[in-house]
């Protein structure tokens, strides 16, 4: 029977150190006798502190009481002097400081659920009411984030080893026991599911484990230099709606606590394109909100050209996006066409960005010398922006098979994704479309197909093209705002993320940068095409959470009296 579901334990595999390791250094710290702590907090056997706690009958505060009472007077009886410093809680404390989630097993338990295993974390688990408390549900709403199932025994009034959370668990993954492979550090917890006939793994250190694991799932979780990331669900995440005005409105998706970051994306995506940095910024501390922006999806298409200036976009976004309660500032990171707001909004409302990064997209400042419209033209590669002016015209193109215009355009630039006719942005008009030459069903890319495929197609089935080519639409207008801040600087910490295979906007349109912007970082992935946050995910993904981690700490909100 094949083997379709991956349990993991927390404490000591998951996350450590563990408990056990915990005990041995807090007797260390107080110069107690070996395995002091752990005769306190397991005697009794099943009514002992620790068994109480995972059966979730004491909270974690009255297992630190009842341990302490228990150390005095087993000290008492064993004629040891405790230290006047001795505390349980804070022992606790420093296990929460120095703990680490293992990162290996986590991004296998990653590869094993893109392969198509259920995963699950089965913790023998407290409720936490510590002062400590927050540490747990961050790490709680990571794991829930990154696996299936997260079941804690606390929860169940059964604590490993006791066969029933094994049949519980069994039943929430709707498995047999011989499709299921369960990892843990101690082995009496794999006993009882070993004799029910579960593949087990005696944790030990993690690389003998991922070789285990390997061989027991067939998935190779440890191979490939830059592992896909876990992405964010769109049935799985919450949904917001910005009201603009009567009948206008921004949908927009959030997930996280901590200082806010907004995601701008491009042309022709979705806030979808961003699945991969959604819950890995999330995970790093921020409250990330990545709108779909005005024309996609969700959001409403109004039918005027004009609402798609980016004066336009830029002053409903400042008036009442990224959110209902009115942020009053945000770190602002865009994409293709979002790259073009988010510099325009570090330009036109600085007070409202603490910081600005762009993909792809480059800043260069309005050039009153020359007609935007003239100067566009003396770039072949912006030819297809031509083609697009027409109303009606690349929209009876794009629309007439949503999936192929998509399997076309957003492909990513590896030899085995590339199709028999190259994407050319040169002489679209002359061809007679776009996608004029490629085959009439091209296979799904690999950066995009599945369920992320059809859930951009249904968002383009519901709003059209109209809105995304109107961005294209506002060439002059767009020009002459720009030209009313020509002389302006980006004063704000900045952060430019060239692609070096990117055939529009490519890494050379970024040059003197600096002029315009002192505070700027560069970031470079030589090996990555347009489609940055689907190309390159992983390494973008350090790249944003190492900058973000970087910025001066957000200043306090002002207390301004109320008249």
């Amino acid at each position: 029977m094949a083997r379709r579901a991956v349990v993991f334990d927390l404490g000591g595999l998951l996350f450590g150190p563990g408990l056990q390791h915990l005990l041995g250094s807090c007797e260390r710290d107080y110069a107690l006798p070996r395995n002091f702590l752990q005769k306190v907090m397991f005697a009794g056997g099943s009514d002992s502190p620790y068994s109480r706690a995972m059966k979730g009958h004491i909270t974690l505060s009255q297992l630190f009481s009842e341990m302490e009472e228990g150390c005095r007077q087993h000290a008492s009886a064993s004629g040891i002097t405790l230290p006047p410093a001795f505390s349980v809680a804070r022992a606790f404390g420093e296990m929460v400081a120095k703990g680490t989630v293992n990162a290996p097993l986590l991004q296998a338990a990653r590869v094993l659920r893109r392969n198509g295993f259920k995963t699950c974390v089965l913790a023998n688990n407290w409720v936490d009411d510590s002062a400590e408390r927050l540490f747990t549900a961050t790490l709680m709403n990571l794991l829930r984030r990154h696996f299936d199932l997260v079941i804690e025994s606390c929860r169940l009034g059964a604590q490993k080893p006791d066969p029933q959370i094994y049949t519980y668990t069994l039943d929430a993954l709707q498995a047999k026991p011989q499709e299921v492979i369960i990892l843990d550090d101690i082995g009496e917890n794999l006993k009882p599911a070993q004799d029910m006939g579960m593949a087990t793994v005696l944790v030990r250190d993690t690389e003998t484990v991922l070789k285990e694991l390997e061989e027991l799932s067939g998935v190779q979780a440890r191979r490939g230099e830059e592992p896909l990331p876990t992405a964010c669900d769109p049935s799985n995440i919450t949904h917001g709606y910005v009201p603009i005005r009567p009948g206008v409105q921004l949908h927009f998706v959030e997930m996280g606590d901590g200082p806010v970051v907004c995601l701008c994306h491009g042309f022709p995506e979705s806030w979808l394109s961003w699945r991969y940095q959604i819950p890995a910024l999330a995970d790093a501390g921020f409250r990330v909100i990545a709108l779909e922006m005005k024309g996609y999806g969700e959001s409403s298409a109004p039918l005027d050209v004009k609402e798609y200036s980016q004066e336009q976009i830029c002053k409903q976004i400042t008036s009442r996006a990224p959110s209902p309660q009115g942020i009053p500032q945000t770190v602002l990171v865009g994409h293709d066409w979002g790259g073009a707001v988010v510099w325009n909004m570090a330009l036109f409302y600085p007070e409202r960005v603490r910081a600005v990064a762009s993909l792809n997209t480059p800043y260069r400042p309005a050039d009153p010398a020359v007609d935007i419209v003239e100067k566009m033209k003396t770039y072949p590669s912006f030819d297809y922006q031509f083609y697009f002016q027409e109303p009606g015209v690349a929209e009876a193109e794009l629309e007439k098979d949503i999936g192929r215009t998509l399997k076309v355009l957003i492909r990513s630039t590896r030899q085995e994704d590339r199709l028999p006719f190259a994407l050319n942005f040169h002489k679209v008009q002359e061809r007679g479309g776009l996608l004029v030459g490629f085959p009439e069903n091209p296979p799904a890319s690999l950066i995009l197909h599945g369920p992320e495929l059809q859930y951009y197609i249904q968002r383009f089935q519901k709003s059209g093209f109209s809105g995304p080519l109107n961005w294209y639409r506002n060439m002059r207008p767009n020009w002459h705002w720009a030209l009313s801040a020509k002389d302006r600087k980006i004063t704000m910490p900045a952060l430019m993320v060239t692609a070096g295979k990117d055939v529009v906007l490519h890494p050379s349109m970024s040059r003197g940068m600096e002029e315009w912007i002192p505070q700027l970082r560069r970031e470079h992935l030589e090996e990555c095409g347009h489609w940055t946050q689907m190309e390159r995910p992983a390494a973008l993904n350090r790249i944003l959470v190492e900058w973000l981690e970087g910025l001066p700490a957000a200043t306090p909100l002002p207390k301004i009296s109320r008249l």
